[in-house]
């Protein structure tokens, strides 16, 4: 399904944002910089998650 296949990649969309906003906060005052890193890695784990399910499901869906 195309669909999936766009949201895993929407997920590595997000983490390049937030990687770019934690570049452009890294010396500002707050911290929020450390925030925007772990947005990052869980956009990547949920890319990833999403990838081994999708092949799953497709998977599941060539057997029926």
């Amino acid at each position: 399904m195309k669909i999936f296949r766009f949201f895993e990649f929407a997920y590595l969309a997000v983490m390049l944002f937030f990687l770019y906003q934690a570049y452009e906060e890294w010396g500002a005052e707050g911290g929020r910089s450390i925030l925007y890193l772990c947005f990052a890695a869980v956009a990547v784990f949920m890319y990833f998650f999403k990838r081994n399910f999708r092949k799953r499901f497709d998977a599941n869906n060539k057997d029926n």
